[in-house]
């Protein structure tokens, strides 16, 4: 079954594009698409599948245990997939094909995507992206423009002397440490390569019961 998830409620787009067996749980796909966005798994979540919920026990939703073959998906089919249900990460599943099993394919497999996956705990698609548009304000071209001119006096004296100046050398260190805190607002960079290995390694095996 190949399907197609996007984060609802995101501008540029951050989606991905999974092929996995029809006889996978709920609660493995639940784990695959972790592994495939890029989340922790340490939050609470649901799937809703022509309106039943299922998902963690706690929400006393119905089993995640369910057989995706059991749902009766047809080709187009979509349905919800909701990932921390405090300030929910709403996520839109198509189905997108059934295709014939491939014998030298391991399964389940990422055949595409694109887009940063958010930080844990980032508040949401509103404040998430408000946040990365401050983070790449004005201030980040102040940030750079301090490094480069210490990376310029260094050039131009082929000295090192700037930081020995106590004073300049936190300024550069706390620079630096603005810089890599953008950095990680970010969020997480999708590479396809990176996602088969992890689930080639069984990652989406322990992210389904992963919640802390």
């Amino acid at each position: 079954m190949q399907f197609r998830v996007w984060l609802k409620g995101l501008s540029p787009m951050v989606w991905r594009r999974v092929q996995v067996p029809s006889m996978m749980t709920l609660r493995e796909f639940h784990g695959v698409l972790q592994v495939a966005m890029g989340w922790d798994s340490i939050h609470l979540y649901q799937f809703i599948v022509h309106t039943v919920r299922y998902g963690s026990w706690e929400l006393t939703a119905e089993s995640a245990d369910i057989v995706l073959d059991d749902l009766k998906l047809s080709k187009g089919s979509r349905f919800l997939y909701e990932y921390d249900l405090n300030i929910p990460w709403e996520h839109e599943v198509r189905l997108e094909d059934r295709l014939a099993y491939a014998p030298r394919k391991r399964y389940p497999c990422c055949i595409g995507g694109d887009g940063n996956c958010p930080p844990e705990d980032s508040g949401g698609p509103q404040v998430w992206m408000e946040r990365v548009d401050e983070a790449l304000g004005y201030e980040l071209d102040n940030d750079f423009s301090t490094v480069l001119e210490f990376i310029q006096e260094i050039s131009e004296t082929q000295s090192f002397a700037a930081l020995k100046d106590p004073e300049r050398a936190e300024e550069l260190r706390e620079t630096l440490f603005r810089i890599e805190d953008r950095k990680a607002l970010l969020g997480r960079p999708f590479a396809r390569r990176k996602v088969n290995e992890r689930l080639r390694q069984d990652e989406h095996l322990t992210l389904m019961y992963q919640q802390m």
